[in-house]
C-alpha cells in the first residue's frame, strides 16, 4: 500500500463523540452530528481520535460509535478510525473492530504516555501494520504523546506496508516542508493549511489536506480545499482567514485550546449552532459560563449563529 491505495484528500474532520448528560455514549445524536457533516460537504470523517475523546471509550463503546458511523457514512465518504492505545495489542483490538464494520483505514499515535524511543515507535507501527487489514494514516501529535517524531523516524514509518498517510499537529512549519517535500509522493500528508502558506501548497505542491477539528465551521472548511481544486484561490484565501479567526480566538500557538478542553470548546460551538453535539465526558468538563460566552462572541464574529 501507499498513497495510491486511498482516496483521502481535502478537509476530513476529527469529529466529536456525542455523550448526554449523564455521560453515556449518544448514538441518536451521533447519527445527527454525522448527517449535518456530510450535509456540509465533508470529506470525509475521523472518528474516535483526539476531539472524539477515545481515552474515555471503552472497547464496547468504540464498536458501537464504529458501527454506528459505517451505517450513517460508509460508502459515502472515506471514514477512519482513531486507534490510539498504549500497546500495539491494544491497537490492533480496536482496528479490527474497524475492519469488522468497514471503516476505509486507521489513525494511530505513538503509544501516548510512555514516551517510546525511536526504535520502539518504529517496531510499535511495524508490529500494528504486520496484523491490521486497513491503511494506516500516522499521526504525530506531540501534545497528547509527548513525542514529536523526527523526518528520519517518520521516514522508516512511510516504508513500512500500510503505511498511507500522515497527520502532522505541529507548528513547526520548517521541519513540516522538510517531510511534505521529501515523502509527498509516497504517503498522502493531512496538515493544517488555512493559511496562506498552506493554500499554496495545496495550489502548487500538492498537499492532500487537513484533519481538522470538529468541522465547526460547516461548510467553509470543505469549500476552502473545493475552491483551491476549482482554481478559485481568492475565495479560498477568504475561508482560510475564516478559519485562522476562530483559531487564534480560541486555541494557543501549540494548538491547544486557550481554555477549557478541545472537545467542550467544539460541542459548544456546534451546540450553538443547533447541531447535535451532545457533552463532554469527565474528566472532560463543559464550559464555564464566561467560556461559552467567549465561543459564542466568535460564532457571532463569524456570522455562524
Amino acid at each position: 500500500m501507499d498513497r495510491h491505495s486511498i482516496n483521502w484528500r481535502g478537509y476530513m474532520p476529527a469529529i466529536t463523540t456525542p455523550f448526554d448528560k449523564s455521560g453515556d455514549l449518544d448514538l441518536v445524536a451521533l447519527r445527527g452530528l454525522i448527517d449535518w457533516l456530510i450535509e456540509q460537504g465533508m470529506h470525509g470523517l475521523v472518528v474516535a481520535g483526539t476531539t472524539g475523546e477515545w481515552y474515555s471509550l471503552s472497547r464496547q463503546e468504540k464498536r458501537d460509535l464504529f458501527k454506528t458511523v459505517s451505517e450513517q457514512a460508509g460508502g459515502k465518504i472515506p471514514i477512519i478510525a482513531g486507534c490510539n492505545a498504549f500497546t500495539a495489542k491494544g491497537a490492533i483490538e480496536i482496528a479490527e473492530a474497524a475492519t469488522d464494520c468497514r471503516f476505509d483505514g486507521i489513525l494511530l499515535t505513538p503509544p501516548p504516555y510512555v514516551v517510546p524511543s525511536d526504535r520502539e515507535i518504529i517496531t510499535f507501527y511495524q508490529a500494528v501494520a504486520k496484523e491490521c487489514a486497513l491503511p494506516i494514516c500516522v499521526y504525530n501529535w506531540p501534545p497528547g504523546t509527548n513525542v514529536d517524531m523526527s523526518l528520519e523516524v517518520i521516514r522508516q514509518l512511510s516504508d513500512i506496508d500500510k503505511v498511507v498517510a500522515l497527520k502532522v499537529s505541529t507548528t513547526d512549519v520548517g521541519g513540516f516542508c522538510e517531510l511534505f517535500f521529501e515523502l509527498k509522493e509516497k504517503i498522502r500528508i493531512f496538515f493544517f493549511a488555512s493559511t496562506k502558506l498552506g493554500v499554496s501548497l495545496v495550489q502548487h505542491s500538492g498537499l492532500d489536506g487537513t484533519m481538522g477539528a470538529a468541522g465547526v465551521l460547516g461548510r467553509d472548511h470543505p469549500d476552502m480545499f473545493n475552491a483551491i481544486w476549482a482554481g478559485d484561490y481568492k475565495r479560498a484565501e477568504v475561508l482560510a482567514e475564516r478559519d485562522m479567526r476562530m483559531m487564534k480566538e480560541l486555541f494557543k500557538p501549540d494548538l491547544t485550546s486557550r481554555f477549557g478542553s478541545a472537545p467542550a470548546v467544539f460541542k459548544e460551538a456546534l451546540r450553538m449552532q443547533g447541531v447535535s453535539a451532545g457533552y463532554p465526558r469527565p474528566p472532560i468538563l463543559p464550559l464555564t459560563s464566561d467560556e461559552s460566552e467567549m465561543v459564542r462572541t466568535v460564532l457571532q464574529d463569524l456570522a455562524l449563529i
